[in-house]
């Protein structure tokens, strides 16, 4: 044995007995166990009790499900959301840089819509949209208390349609004002000061550098306004817009078949809600790029 052996020998620590290593008890976790085990119980309770009752007539759920009516007013339901969505966060943002203006009527005026907006129930909203031609029978375009150079009846021209995106948008504009204050507000106020001194323009410091970073703010809470939109739509079916409710409603009106019929209209909403929970995920996955532990 050479001299470099015996000095790596006497190097090595020596190993401890077997009886004296610490050995390692694994965390007994059986509450949890107990609670998965009760919950999956319960779950498949309430599945069996779903499946097996011939009450759903999940028959009669397949065969309603993809006709035209159905179809129709799913599109309309599709329809709907996007324009609202669109035009509340439009308007949305317009009222959230007047809250955020240093002009105080802006500001106040802002402030004073969300308000109202806000402390109003929708069907309220859109039963009064509904019942404006009570106020104003006709709405005439002119000079302030001058002549008028063109009127038209209040009834031709809301229809049920029209009077559903009006009470809608200016229902989740409100919403969706907050949603966008709050995301600009959380951008360092350095950004801001960095690109005023590179001498950028109000217009092109928001497009460039705020909104950018605001959105990471903004997606989350703005996929949920828009998921809550598409089941908000449902309300309209009081006015008669033929949406996915109202589509379905026809439809058990003339055949009595009430709980199918929901059934067909809850599987739809709950399809949708699904796709657009994963569009949600990929969005909000790309506007956190870099922000995440590796």
């Amino acid at each position: 044995m050479s001299s470099s052996d015996t000095l790596v020998k006497a190097s090595a620590p020596a190993k401890e007995p077997p009886e004296t290593q610490p050995r390692v008890v694994p965390v007994r976790r059986t509450g949890q166990w107990v609670a998965a085990l009760v919950v999956l119980l319960l779950l498949a309770m309430v599945v069996n009790s779903v499946v097996r009752n011939d009450a759903f007539q999940w028959g009669v759920v397949a065969d309603y499900f993809a006709t035209t009516a159905v179809l129709r007013g799913l599109g309309l339901t599709l329809w709907l959301t996007a324009v609202v969505m669109v035009l509340g966060f439009a308007l949305g943002t317009l009222l959230a840089l007047g809250r955020l203006s240093s002009n105080p009527v802006l500001a106040w005026v802002s402030y004073g819509y969300i308000w109202f907006f806000r402390s109003t129930p929708i069907l309220v909203q859109l039963l009064f949209w509904f019942n404006i031609g009570a106020l104003y029978p006709r709405l005439g375009l002119g000079i302030p208390f001058g002549p008028e150079f063109l009127t038209v009846k209040t009834v031709d021209l809301l229809g049920p349609v029209t009077v559903a995106i009006i009470g809608l948008t200016l229902h989740e504009a409100a919403y969706a004002a907050e949603v966008v204050r709050g995301g600009l507000l959380s951008v360092d106020r350095g950004q801001i000061e960095a690109a005023q001194s590179l001498g950028l323009s109000p217009g092109r410091r928001l497009r460039r550098i705020v909104l950018p970073q605001a959105m990471r703010a903004i997606v989350p809470p703005a996929g949920n306004m828009l998921i809550g939109a598409l089941k908000g739509t449902s309300i309209v079916s009081v006015i008669a817009v033929q949406d996915l409710l109202y589509s379905v409603q026809l439809v058990y009106h003339r055949t009595y078949q009430v709980i199918p019929l929901l059934l067909v209209a809850t599987v739809w909403y709950a399809l949708v809600t699904t796709l657009l929970s994963i569009g949600q995920h990929y969005v909000e996955k790309r506007y956190a790029r870099g922000t995440g532990r590796s």
